[in-house]
């Protein structure tokens, strides 16, 4: 097989295409498989991308876990032509998703949008807390924190200006909690 120089030597995720319903079995193996033959150093990362899904039933809230990609599996590994083999040799894997048997690593931006690898920032205020806005247009201004939003890493506030309320959305590190 033909290893790009690029990737070689450096982890990088990839996309296993595997049997419909096989993704959790795929994982459980190649986890074992990994761990028997003592190829660690080579695999990081094995990730069955799930959203979880709230229902509301009889006035009750109902959560379960969806496959985003059925009959796709994300793996962060070193590409060497054992690696390539292991994972090629797995019951259950098709393949991995590239041109005829080459894998091709997701780019950087394409895992950002997966959400595979993140950084959670952790604010110290809560909704309902009061917060003053420490940089930007409506510095030393105070307010009260009415909506965060994780994903966007925005925090809704609603601030007294001038007799009036207004609410703004600002950055995580606009803000301070007044203790």
């Amino acid at each position: 097989m033909y290893i790009e120089d690029n990737v070689a030597n450096e982890p990088h995720w990839y996309v296993i295409h595997t049997y419909s319903g096989y993704e959790n079995k795929v994982k459980a193996s190649l986890e074992s498989v990994i761990e028997n033959r003592g190829m660690q150093d080579y695999f990081f990362d094995i990730i069955i991308p799930m959203l979880e899904e709230v229902e509301i039933k009889d006035g009750r809230e109902k959560s379960s876990l969806k496959k985003i990609f059925p009959g796709y599996v994300l793996i962060k590994m070193i590409l060497t032509d054992d690696s390539w083999s292991l994972v090629r040799n797995i019951r259950g894997v098709t393949g991995f998703v590239g041109p005829g048997s080459k894998p091709i690593p997701l780019s950087d931006a394409e895992v950002r949008a997966l959400g595979v690898e993140y950084t959670e920032t952790v604010v110290d205020y809560d909704v309902g807390d009061t917060v003053k806005v420490i940089s930007g247009p409506l510095e030393s201004f105070t307010g009260i924190v009415e909506e965060i939003n994780v994903e966007k890493e925005r925090v809704k506030v609603l601030v007294s200006m001038f007799g009036r309320e207004i609410s703004a959305e600002l950055e995580y590190d606009q803000l301070q909690k007044i203790f």
